[in-house]
């Protein structure tokens, strides 16, 4: 038997041994989210997407109810000595409007069939939204 130890994690290279792994440990996820919600009497709810795009989802309870509950507690926590932080608010409307721009302009276009400029555009416009997470990040 294998001695036990500290791992070093990396990604695994071969694509199969990955799936496998993913679903175990996505299994054991839930699991233990599961055993959470029942143990702990804990409002949970647990979102994965796979590498393929497939959503799987675990909820102890109704997942929009606590998305709502979270999007007020996250509300709530945004407020400082009273006020709320108005330049957080601006940076995340003005990324979202970026982000509805480029799904805008990607559902209207085709990269094979645009042009130069318009390829262009989305560059930027993806460029300008990146530097704007990095920026919130760093805040």
């Amino acid at each position: 038997m294998a001695p036990r130890g500290r791992v070093e994690l990396r990604r695994i290279e071969d694509k199969a041994s990955r799936q496998v792994r993913f679903s175990k440990r996505r299994a054991g996820l839930f699991k233990k989210a599961f055993e959470l919600a029942l143990l702990c009497d804990a409002e949970v709810a647990l979102l994965v997407f796979s590498p393929g795009g497939k959503l799987y989802e675990y909820s102890s309870s109704s997942i929009e109810d606590t998305y709502d509950r979270y999007h007020q507690f996250a509300g709530a926590g945004r407020k400082v000595n009273g006020h709320n932080n108005d330049n957080r608010d601006v940076a995340a409307s003005d990324l979202q409007s970026r982000l509805k721009e480029i799904a805008t302009w990607s559902k209207q276009n085709n990269a094979e069939e645009s042009d130069a400029n318009e390829l262009e555009k989305l560059e930027e416009l993806l460029t300008n939204a990146l530097r704007n997470t990095k920026a919130k990040k760093v805040q």
